[in-house]
This record gives structure tokens, sequence and C-alpha cells, in this order.
């Protein structure tokens, strides 16, 4: 049987064992023995699992069922506040971190969040015709769902998750000449050259102060902005680096990668077509796979916007933009260049930028912070463990010198 499937049975029967509680008797006993006996079934099949994934920088592969389960089941809410104290009603998160913590590959130091709870798909725009797209908007929320967007994932980063050790990545870097020759003549001699793609550990993480109430909260719009809260200091700062990290203690991003390929921005009155011509022409030169997209500021949607044909009618999104998929998002810087003015405008197929996850949202939950203690309150510290890393540099196009009236 498989472990979601042993976890799934374990918290029903816990479950009629609480109800049986104050009762007693043969329905209580019989929960009891149960649990009892499906905890032994769920170690052994945690044992093997864990025998299978003892490879130290390996990602690792978990049960697809509950993989699923996590991302749909999985309240922070309810994690938060049983962690916390506040609430017993933490049953399914509470048998998870286990799992959860096989993947990290270490003991958690509060409850384990799952970084897929804060996964939502970014919109692009493309086909003929096709309008630039707006970005969903949940009005509903007290903060907007577009702060919890993760515009790399949802572009095709590649996410490597349960890594343990430091991951080295083989890769070829140049093969051997292959030539045509006469009969009798030498073969051209080449050796290939291979080097390799590094990750490690690299650290963020915040602390914040909530409120007890806000925490004993269930409703879906309390749920809905811890998620944010916590989206907005860990998944947008991982987000943000893996377009440009290269600071001393974060990962080094796609525009710090050295290699990357670039083209100039030339100012004239269709600049904007013309780089976005260049630069898929430089991706196909090199051979980059066929799932490419752009990505740009809202500085540079500003200029698509704007930009009008010979007869003064708007040109759409798929023209510019050579019916290529695009997505626009904060997350890209806008003070790059000399002169800390120009906007980035990337191009490039995104599954070749590594997102290597060591651990999942590790939350501490602390009662008994003095401040947050005095006034009811509890203190929060979140972290996560990642970097970034990119297979070949060639395979991504920054447009250089883009600047926005």
């Amino acid at each position: 049987m498989k472990l979601s499937e042993l976890l799934e049975k374990r918290a029903a029967a816990f479950a009629r064992m609480k109800a049986a509680q104050d009762e007693g008797g043969e329905a209580f006993d019989n929960a009891e023995t149960e649990v009892r006996d499906l905890d032994a079934q769920i170690k052994r099949a945690r044992s093997i699992d864990d025998m299978e994934r003892r490879e130290a920088g390996t990602p690792l592969h978990g049960d697809r069922q509950l993989d699923t389960e996590i991302r749909t089941r999985f309240s922070l809410a309810r994690a938060v506040a049983g962690a916390a104290g506040l609430t017993v009603d933490w049953g399914f998160e509470r048998e998870v971190q286990q799992e959860l913590q096989q993947r990290s590959g270490r003991q958690a130091k509060g409850v384990l969040i799952p970084t897929e709870i804060f996964e939502r798909r970014v919109l692009t725009s493309t086909g003929d015709g096709a309008a630039i797209v707006p970005t969903d908007h949940r009005p509903e929320l007290y903060i907007s769902a577009l702060t919890a967007a993760s515009v790399v994932r949802g572009l095709g980063a590649t996410v490597l998750t349960g890594l343990t050790g430091n991951l080295d990545i083989p890769r070829e870097a140049a093969s051997p000449a292959i030539g045509w020759v006469a009969e009798n003549s030498p073969l051209p001699k080449g050796d290939p050259d291979f080097d390799s793609v590094t990750l490690s550990p690299k650290h963020a993480g915040a602390i914040s102060e909530w409120s007890r109430n806000m925490v004993m909260q269930s409703s879906p719009q309390v749920e809905q902005l811890l998620r944010n809260m916590l989206a907005r200091d860990i998944a947008l700062a991982i987000d943000r680096a893996s377009i440009k990290g290269g600071g001393a203690n974060e990962p080094n991003g796609v525009l710090s990668t050295p290699g990357i390929q670039t083209v100039a921005y030339d100012g004239t009155a269709f600049a904007l077509t013309n780089a976005t011509a260049e630069m898929i022409a430089a991706a196909d030169i090199v051979n980059v796979d066929a799932r490419r997209s752009f990505l740009a500021t809202n500085g540079v949607k500003k200029m698509a916007l704007k930009m009008r044909d010979a007869n003064g009618l708007p040109i759409p999104a798929s023209a510019l933009f050579h019916n290529e998929p695009v997505a626009f998002n904060n997350q890209v810087p806008s003070d790059l260049g000399t002169g800390t003015d120009e906007h980035g405008l990337i191009y490039g197929d995104w599954s070749e930028l590594l997102i290597g996850i060591w651990s999942e949202l590790d939350i501490l939950v602390n009662p008994y912070e003095s401040t947050a203690y005095a006034k009811g309150n509890i203190s929060i510290r979140a972290m996560a463990t990642v970097d970034c890393a990119v297979r070949h540099p060639d395979a991504f196009v920054s447009a250089t010198g883009v600047e926005v009236e």
C-alpha cells in the first residue's frame, strides 16, 4: 500500500479514536489497535523510501498522490495554529511532517511548510491578435494574489527538490569534431569537453509577528492572507534571485550568469520589434530548445502598449513578440546598465534554469518571544534553503540598453 494511502487511513482511524475517547469501550480499543498497526506499516514504508533516497545531491521523487494531497489539502493557517498550540485540528498537516522532513533530509526546527502551496502559474500572451494579458487579480482578498505569483516557476524553470549535499550536474561543454575523409585518410582528432553545474545551499528568511486572532481564524481569506505574507517574504525573494541574484549570500540568477547572450536595443521607432527578432534569432543559432518565452518589466509592457503602426493603430503583443509567449512582472529589474535606468527584457528556454531546494519552507513558531508575548501575539520565523544555476548560458538572451520613457 502506498504511503499516502497509509497516512490517509491512519488519519481516519485516529479521528475515530478521538471520537470514542470519552465513551471508551470496544470502539476506542479497535481504533487504537488500527492506529498502532498503521504506525508500524507507515514506519516500514518510510524505511523503504529512506533507503531509496540516501544518495546525496539527488532529487527525491515522492508519491505523486501524496504530492497532490499536500498541494490541495495542506493548510498553512492550521499548521501555524497547531504549532502555536492554538488548535488540535491539524491532523493532516501533522501527519505529513515526517514526509516533508524526509524530502528535506534534515530535522525541522519548527513546522515544515511545503513550497508547492505557494506556486501559481503566471499568465502569458501568445497567438495571432492576442492582447497583452493582465495578471489575475482577486479583489476579495486583503492582499492581491499578484503578490504571491512565482513568475520564474510559471515559465517552466526546472525545480529540484529534496536535495541534501551540494549538487554537481555534469555538462558537455564541447563535442569532438566530426569530419568526412577520403579512403585511407586519418579522421580529425578531438576530445569532448566536460564541466559541471554546481548548486550549494543559500538561505533566505524573515521574522514577522502575527496576532492571536489571525492565526486562530480558519476562513479561506485568512488562509490566503497568511500564504501571501510568507510568499512575499520568501517565495518572491527566491524569484528575484533567480532572475538577477548575484550577491555574496544569494544565488546567481539568469542576468548575473556569465556567458548569457546579449542583443543591443537600438532605440529606433520599431526597436522593440527589432530587438525581439534579434533575440529569437540568437537563440535559434545556438540550437536553444523551442520551449522559449520572453520575460520583461512592466515598463516594457507600457512601451509595448504605446506601439503604433504607420496608420496610428495599436500593434498587438503577438506581433511585437513574434507569436512567442511573454510575461511581464515587477520581479524583473528596472535598474540595469551603467545609468541604472535600463529595463530587463529576457528571452530563453526557462527549463534551463535550475532551482534547487534543500528544505521545505521551515516555520518556527514562538509564542513566548517577549514583545509578542506581552500582546498575546506570536513571533514566526520563516526560512528556506535554495540555490539557482543555469545549465547552458547560451539558452538565454538579454536585451541591453532598454530605456523606458
